[in-house]
């Protein structure tokens, strides 16, 4: 853990469901659930009053609905959601420039450098929950912590409209007595494997030996064992940075099939790696966004050394990401994946004296890139993004 950093996770309290209750004051106070009716329909948001029955988000509407019959379903409205949260995010960037936005309700924010100007860490979670209260009618909940992982726990502890603080020195304390079902990605497939065993909390999940928990979760048994005891150096990416290349897509259908999650993903690495060098940028991170059916977005980001514009390198990179969000969620249905090319630099030209595995991609990347430009960009498609059962 870095102890220079600050780190707050600022959630929205059931953020689709309180600004339906903010703008129809009938529905304030009752169970309310937004969310699709049809067969296929899924709770997108529920208020406070409907989750004392059971019900959450990205539970089918009819399991909602069967616990609580009597309450009140109202159609999502996402371009009213979308307003909202570009107040929210306004705030955000008053404090500070860092601000990694996960989906229209939740953030990560880097405050380190803001405090010299504007006070404490907590002094700033306490303004930014005034401030969104102030403009948009709605609350939120706020964690503040040394990083990203114990921020997030942090925010979710005294929901709604809470503000949690974590030092570096109370982390152990705050974790170690929590369910280990508080850990992303350990849910109610894995839950029960720990608990069989005897591990309960995470404070017996962190002193765990490594060997036990090889048969779980195998080459990230180490991984776990760490982020229980709150360790996380993952930083927080600007959304905002203009000098970045991305590419992304919308399914008209849900997918779950990794085969075809894999080569969509390679078909927009492709695209962004081909803008690369069109602009002469080469890149040093590589961040894949990834979006359920219930519109919770998830982003993973990834160093590449050297910096590269190759494709091959890219798209590996992303790949990577892809397995290790679909190891903790494999069974997910995604409606969305995005990926974006960030730290980047000018390059003047390929290197001459790259070693050959490098020279073969690049010289690749070129014919392909030559072919395309002659004859438009569907003439040639990559083996790695050709979908199942596509020819």
């Amino acid at each position: 853990m870095n102890p220079a950093r600050t780190i707050l996770h600022v959630d929205m309290d059931a953020f689709y469901a309180s600004v339906e209750q903010l703008d129809r004051p009938e529905l304030r106070g009752k169970p309310l659930i937004v969310g699709g009716t049809g067969n296929r329909g899924v709770v997108a948001a529920a208020s406070y009053e409907v989750r004392r029955f059971g019900v959450h988000s990205a539970m089918p509407m009819r399991d909602a609905l069967r616990r609580c019959p009597h309450a009140i379903c109202v159609p999502p409205r996402f371009e009213r959601y979308r307003s909202v949260s570009g107040v929210v995010f306004e705030v955000f960037h008053e404090f500070t420039p860092l601000v990694e936005g996960l989906s229209l309700d939740e953030a990560f924010l880097d405050v380190t450098a803001s405090q010299a100007a504007m006070g404490s860490a907590e002094a700033i979670a306490t303004r930014i929950k005034q401030l969104i209260r102030e403009r948009t009618g709605v609350t939120a909940s706020v964690g503040v912590a040394p990083n990203k992982l114990v921020a997030k726990i942090a925010s979710d502890l005294r929901k709604p409209d809470g503000l949690v603080v974590v030092h570096e020195h109370e982390v152990t304390a705050l974790l170690d007595p929590l369910p280990v079902r508080r850990l992303f990605g350990i849910g109610n497939k894995t839950a029960p494997h720990l608990e069989g065993i005897g591990i309960c909390t995470l404070g017996e999940l962190r002193r765990t030996p490594e060997s036990v928990l090889l048969p779980i979760f195998g080459r990230y048994a180490a991984r776990v064992k760490a982020r229980a005891a709150g360790i996380d150096d993952r930083p927080v990416i600007a959304d905002w940075d203009e000098k970045q290349i991305s590419a992304e897509e919308t399914f008209d259908a849900d997918l779950t099939d990794r085969r075809q999650l894999h080569a969509q993903l390679a078909q927009l690495a492709d695209r962004m790696a081909a803008r690369l060098r069109t602009r002469g940028w080469t890149a040093g991170r590589v961040v894949v966004k990834i979006r359920r059916k219930d519109f919770r977005t998830y982003t993973r980001q990834r160093t590449v050394k050297p910096a590269t514009q190759e494709t091959r390198p890219l798209a590996a990179a992303a790949a990577k990401l892809l397995d290790e969000w679909l190891e903790q969620q494999p069974r997910a249905a995604i409606r969305l994946l995005g990926v974006s090319a960030r730290d980047l630099t000018e390059t003047s030209q390929l290197d001459l004296f790259a070693v050959p595995q490098s020279r073969r991609n690049q010289d690749l990347d070129a014919a392909i890139d030559h072919i395309r430009q002659r004859f438009g960009n569907a003439a040639l498609s990559r083996g790695s993004s050709l979908r199942p059962g596509k020819s």
